[in-house]
């Protein structure tokens, strides 16, 4: 069924619009994002999307470390980024008001949840009563609509039979319903969800179905509410798209992989933010032959893909920075092995603990050097949502390729994150080539596990094929036979040759190329990982005021694209964003001895384009 206004004249036509819905985390913030998400997918506009919620299961409520947030930018542009600044806030309670009032843009629009600023909300929001923002003339510039979201839902629910806790989590869906009018979208997605979410619970069904046709219904009834925006559709490749969020990409790359190479995937790990639906996703894939293991503990979870790798399978293990810590003993075992494995590190910021629903990049050293001895890895990251899709696959392929552990890193910021995503067929994906010893190869010298083609690459010995039988674990072995060996030159040479394998992979990963701008412009931005929207937004504005800067965004981070230097020597000044403290940088330096600049942010959240935007301009003057 869709709902639509009588009088259905569109005020104002918009080319993108930024929202940022606030409240306590028991509001039900992050639903509502995703179902405005999902039906702006379906309406075909460009998106991206930024869920920010606290680290707590109970965060305190009123409280501004229990405010939720999710914010949207769409529109029928290219759009890179969830937006510096929202156009719409929509604040449930005083606290999501206070906390984000600094990220609205001058003149915006403010809705809220009037009930959300009794005395109460404002005590626990660390505001006096008395000087109430709704009261106090402190919201002035701003367009404010205020509306007892609470009450009215109450109201539209007196007859039913849920108790006064059941009728209260209702009020998002008149947020949803409200905001659904203003954009002139249909409701028909969002009812298709609620229908498939509380079947069997048709009382709950009910009250939320009707709380949500009634936010729209008191949008299109409301003289104060006279105005309705149009943003349409953007203009897009042709293809299939759906609507992807960073970590259900990833799970899906990791299938794709596991069904072009006809092989059957593992995944052994520990629950740990924000690296958790990766498991959640892969378990969802069983009619793929996809295995999932949750281990009591991360050693557990690495050493379980281990033992899967040995025995054949596309081995996978996940986790945030403290998790690969404790894998790191595990994972410089299956260096030394030689063995396939991916390990992907969904970032987070820390030390320790840290931030663990906020974003950061503060991993990349860690991964790079992170184990004892000489254990050199492939590094490679994924820049945006639907990226993680194809890096996954990308890791996956390296890893067989090239018998080797490979690291894929993310962060909270694209895991979290949605976008649309024109998915390939499989026939379109590069296939992965297996190294696997031929049984019936026949060979009259004896079995060499360690002996390696032309990439020094070994071959993937199965167990149970005959005539491969050899020994395995994690002491030093001798160059071709694979016994242990603690001779001097033999220890030396294969730390030599396992570094040399790793940089051979340069010769079979794409070169860099220059996401915009030339090698002729003043000044090279230079990213990687998550900050590729942020930058690629600076550059396109930039260009667009007539400064001439680049862009390059590095995807493979060791071994690095073999013309990266020469890229690098063109420019007189590189600027490298990162989220931290100088972590590419230092390996750029070194690598290419050239005098890159940084620019550094370490708050949990991502940059904004102006952020970036700002610092090139003063080094240009």
């Amino acid at each position: 069924m869709t709902l639509e206004k009588e009088n259905t004249e569109i005020q104002k036509v918009l080319e993108k619009v930024t929202i940022l819905y606030a409240g306590d985390s028991g509001d039900g913030i992050q639903l509502i994002g995703n179902q405005f998400t999902n039906n702006t997918a379906l309406y075909g506009n460009d998106l991206s999307t930024f869920p920010d919620f606290p680290a707590e299961i109970r965060a305190p409520l009123g409280t501004l470390a229990g405010v939720s947030g999710f914010q949207i930018n769409f529109g029928n542009v290219e759009v890179f980024t969830p937006g510096d600044l929202c156009d719409v806030l929509v604040a449930m309670n005083a606290a999501s008001l206070k906390k984000n009032l600094s990220r609205l843009k001058k003149r915006g629009t403010i809705i809220v949840n009037t009930a959300g600023f009794d005395k109460k909300n404002l005590r626990l929001a660390g505001i006096d009563p008395a000087d109430n923002p709704l009261t106090n003339s402190s919201l002035e510039g701003f367009k404010v609509h205020e509306i007892d979201i609470t009450k009215m839902t109450r109201e539209n629910l007196k007859e039913s039979s849920l108790g006064s806790k059941e009728r209260d989590r209702c009020k998002n869906m008149f947020v949803l319903g409200f905001i659904y009018w203003i954009y002139n979208r249909s409701l028909d997605s969002t009812i298709d969800f609620l229908e498939l979410k509380f079947k069997g619970k048709q009382e709950v069904l009910k009250a939320n179905l009707k709380v949500l046709k009634s936010g729209y219904h008191f949008a299109d009834t409301s003289e104060t509410f006279s105005n309705r925006f149009e943003i349409k559709p953007a203009e897009m490749e042709a293809g299939q798209y759906r609507n992807i969020i960073g970590n259900q990409a990833t799970a899906l790359g990791l299938i794709a992989a596991a069904h072009r190479s006809e092989m059957n995937l593992f995944y052994g790990g520990y629950p740990i933010t924000p690296a958790s639906d990766i498991l959640h996703e892969l378990a969802k894939h069983k009619n793929f032959g996809i295995k999932t293991f949750q281990a009591e503990d991360e050693i557990a979870g690495v050493c379980s893909a281990i033992g899967a790798s040995f025995g054949g399978d596309l081995a996978i293990t996940a986790s945030s920075g403290p998790g690969v810590a404790l894998k790191a003993e595990a994972i410089g075992l299956a260096v030394m092995m030689e063995l396939p494995l991916v390990v992907i590190n969904v970032q987070r910021g820390g030390p320790s603990t840290g931030l663990p629903t906020k974003t950061e990049q503060s991993d990349l050293l860690q991964v790079m050097y992170g184990r004892n001895g000489e254990a050199p890895m492939p590094v490679i990251a994924a820049q945006s949502p639907s990226d993680c899709f194809e890096m996954a696959y990308e890791a996956c392929r390296i890893s067989v390729e090239h018998m080797t552990p490979v690291f894929l890193l993310t962060d909270g910021y694209i895991a979290n994150g949605a976008e649309p995503w024109k998915f390939p067929s499989a026939e379109a994906l590069e296939p992965i080539a297996l190294k696997v010893k031929d049984p019936r190869a026949e060979e009259d010298a004896p079995y060499l596990p360690y002996k390696r083609n032309e990439d020094l690459v070994r071959e993937w010995a199965i167990p149970g094929t005959p005539g491969v039988e050899h020994r395995l674990g994690g002491l030093e072995k001798d160059k071709e036979t694979g016994n242990v060996s603690y001779e001097p030159e033999n220890h030396q040479e294969m730390v030599k040759i396992r570094a040399a394998k790793v940089n051979r992979i340069a010769k079979h990963i794409p070169k860099q190329e220059l996401d915009s701008g030339t090698t002729n412009s003043k000044l090279l931005i230079l990213g990687w990982g998550s900050t590729y929207g942020a930058i690629k937004t600076a550059a396109k504005e930039l260009k667009s005021e007539g400064v001439d800067v680049a862009h390059a965004q590095i995807r493979y981070i060791h071994p690095f694209p073999e013309n990266l230097g020469e890229i690098l020597s063109n420019f007189d000044q590189v600027i490298i964003p990162e989220l931290n403290d100088g972590q590419l940088i230092k390996l750029i330096r070194d690598r290419y001895l050239i005098d890159a600049k940084g620019l550094n942010k370490i708050k949990g959240l991502p940059f904004q384009a102006q952020e970036i935007k700002e610092e090139v301009l003063n080094h240009l003057k």
